[in-house]
Formats: C-alpha cells, sequence, structure tokens
C-alpha cells in the first residue's frame, strides 16, 4: 500500500528525520490560508498523488505570493495529472502539500528496499538526487551506494558512518546523516514497510540535512497488525478494479489487454499470461483466485474481470490442489447463468475432481469452451477474441 508524500514525512518526524514545515490544503482557499500560515516569502505547492514525476508533469511549483499559491492551487484541484509513472488516465488531485521554500545547497538520494535475492534490507543512496533511481543507475552508475543489513543486527553506527563518509558528507553533517539512516531504518522495521525513499536528501545552504520529499510503501498482507497505517489508504489513488478485487481477497492487477483471465495461483497466472501473449494476444488481467476458491468467489471473480469494458473473452484456468475443479466448474456456471454472460468463457481444468468438473462444464447446456492443456486454452482464447473481433 502506497501513501502520499505528506503522510510519509509526518511518519518520518515522528521517527527523527528532519522535514520541512508544511500544511495540508484541500482547497485554493485553504493553500493560500497555508502559506499566510508557514510565513515567509516563498512556498512550494504540491500535488499530493500516488506517483512519482509530479514536477516534471506540472504538479509542483514555487510560489512567491499568497495570491500565485492560490491560482496554482485552482489548477491543480480536480485534474488527473498524468507522469511517466501513470497510465494514461493519469491520477486525480485532491489534496495539496504546501511548505516553506528550502535553500538548496545540494541533493542527494537514499532509498530502503527489500532486497529479495539477498532475503534483506538493503539502502541504495546517492550523492546525487532529484531524479528517479533508475535515471541515476543509467546515467551515474558510480555513484549509487548500496549496503544490506543482517536482520539480527540491524543498522549499526559503523555502517552509518561508513555511509555518509561515501557520500562526501563531513563534520556535523555526518551525524546528522548517522540519525536520519537510523529513523528511517527503525521507520522501515517497525511499521512493516517495504519501501522508505528521500529523494531528495537535500544539503541546505546552512549545512543542514533535510527531507525535501518522501515516499513509504507498506506490505499489504501486514496491516491487519497496523491500523493505524492502515488508515492513511487513500482509494482515490487506486484502480477501482484492484481496489474492490482486494476487498474480497482476490489478487488482480488490471493490464491493457482483451483476455480476461480467472486463474489459481500467483505462478500459474505469470504463466498463462505469457502463454496468452506466445499465441499472438495480450492479457487483460492478473487474477489469482487463491486457494480453496468456492462457487460464490469464483462469481466473484468473474464480476471482476467483466468490470474491464475491453475484455472480449474469458480464460479460466484451474490447476486444483487445495481448489476442486468440480468447485470451480459449479461457479463458472453459476456465474455464467448470473451475470448473463455475453462473451465467449474458455475452461480449462486439471487436478482434483477434473472429471467431476468436466462433467459439470459438459452437461450445463452452456456455450462453454474447453481446454484439456494450457497451450490448447490459450490458442482457442486468442482464436475466439480475433474471431469475435471479425
Amino acid at each position: 500500500m502506497d501513501i502520499h508524500e505528506y503522510q510519509a514525512k509526518e511518519i518520518l518526524a515522528r521517527f527523527g528525520v528532519p522535514v520541512p514545515r508544511g500544511g495540508l490544503a484541500y482547497s485554493p482557499e485553504q493553500a493560500g490560508y497555508r502559506a499566510r500560515e508557514l510565513g515567509g516569502s516563498a512556498w512550494v505547492v504540491k500535488a499530493q498523488i500516488h506517483s512519482g514525476g509530479r514536477g516534471a508533469a506540472g504538479g509542483v511549483k514555487l510560489c512567491r505570493s499568497e495570491a500565485e499559491v492560490q491560482q496554482f492551487a485552482a489548477t491543480l484541484f480536480g485534474k488527473q495529472l498524468v507522469t511517466k509513472q501513470t497510465d494514461a488516465n493519469g491520477k486525480g488531485v485532491y489534496r495539496l502539500w504546501v511548505e516553506g521554500a528550502s535553500d538548496i545547497a545540494k541533493e542527494m538520494y537514499l532509498g530502503f528496499v527489500l532486497d529479495r535475492k539477498s532475503e534483506r534490507i538493503m539502502i541504495v543512496a546517492s550523492a546525487h538526487g532529484g531524479m528517479e533511481i533508475e535515471e541515476l543507475a543509467e546515467t551515474d552508475p558510480d555513484s549509487l551506494q548500496r549496503m544490506t543489513l543482517d536482520p539480527a543486527v540491524g543498522l549499526s553506527e559503523f555502517q552509518a558512518r561508513e555511509l555518509a563518509f561515501k557520500l562526501g558528507l563531513k563534520g556535523g553533517q555526518i551525524a546528522q546523516m548517522v540519525t536520519i539512516l537510523k529513523a528511517c531504518y527503525r521507520a522501515y522495521r517497525d511499521l512493516d514497510a517495504v519501501m522508505v525513499e528521500i529523494n531528495p536528501l537535500v544539503i541546505t545552504g546552512a549545512g543542514d540535512l533535510i527531507a525535501l520529499d518522501a515516499k513509504m510503501s507498506f506490505d499489504t498482507n501486514a496491516l491487519f497488525r497496523r491500523p493505524e497505517i492502515a488508515e492513511l489508504r487513500d482509494r482515490s489513488q487506486e484502480d477501482p478494479r484492484e481496489s474492490a478485487a482486494g476487498d474480497y481477497g482476490l489478487a488482480y492487477v488490471g493490464l491493457d489487454g482483451d483476455i480476461g483471465c480467472i486463474i489459481n495461483g500467483a505462478g500459474l497466472a505469470m504463466a498463462t499470461m505469457d502463454m496468452i501473449k506466445l499465441a499472438g494476444g495480450e492479457p487483460a488481467n492478473f487474477l489469482d483466485i487463491g486457494g480453496g476458491a468456492s462457487p460464490e468467489r469464483v462469481v466473484r471473480a468473474f464480476r471482476t474481470v467483466l468490470a474491464d469494458r475491453n475484455v472480449s473473452v474469458i480464460l479460466v484456468n484451474i490447476f486444483a490442489g487445495i481448489n476442486r475443479c468440480d468447485w470451480v466448474a459449479e461457479g463458472v456456471v453459476q456465474a455464467y447463468r448470473e451475470v448473463g454472460m455475453t462473451i465467449p468463457v474458455v475452461v480449462r481444468l486439471a487436478g482434483t475432481n477434473v472429471e467431476e468438473g468436466k462433467r459439470i462444464l459438459a452437461t450445463s447446456g452452456l456455450p462453454l469452451i474447453t481446454a484439456d492443456t494450457l497451450a490448447e486454452a490459450a490458442e482457442k482464447a486468442v482464436a475466439t477474441r480475433m474471431k469475435s473481433a471479425a
């Protein structure tokens, strides 16, 4: 689960990371009030959306008067901001963050991520910030400093100081960096985060380190024990299909194709999408109905897939272990009748109770297309889609 910049800053500030003073605004008038409340002669107004690249997309601006703050805020509220990290529809802007302008002498990058290869937290840092980590890795790979942390030990003082030295910090800045690194590590560890990023982490003209921007993402599976984090969820920033599917325990990711997928198991779902591509088609989604899928759960999966208007055919691919093919077959038949299906459905069943599942499909009297193998199912789905398009 992602959260907004201002929420990440509030969390990191509680752990000891220095951040600029700012205020949240839900209207242009409130944005102007926040500027007046903060004082000073310059303010930065930032669109709060779950995406990077806001500045390049026109979602961040330095304003030098209260009137300019209100005018810029008025252009942002309700706008669908399209960045290089969003799709063509962009993300809706319904909140703004107004903070006092900072005197920036130097920008750096700092990130804490899960390194799945080593199964440890990895710190990624660079003496150059203000751009995405992918760009840094491509344009200046030598500037990236990486450090993995032993979960039994955590982040030690000497590791933090060593990283500060490698980033070229001196004097009191080293102590400040140690404080920031240890605070970020505690926030990551204590709140079940999967990513903490400060970009840029700036050195001000006075030589102080401040987190000018921040991002945090959390392990969705751990939210049950982090109610204070779960409350920060902003559904307006999520794909409504993915949000609705998650409410019913379905793992769903929307894609750009037109062949809807209903699969059990993430690995099988990935293999199915690969097979669809190999057959010349484009998957419309990733959907894992999970183990022990009841007929009602299968019906919900159908409704979720059909919420995408681009779907022209549905491919059901079940390899039953914990699941049972007869349950899934009953769900397919029930969904077909309840939903009033108007598009073709291709079904491939294998595993537990497969013969009974096939019998249920065959005696249903419905125009279901069956297949014995994954390759055959993908080919039939693609052929059916092309026939429908013609």
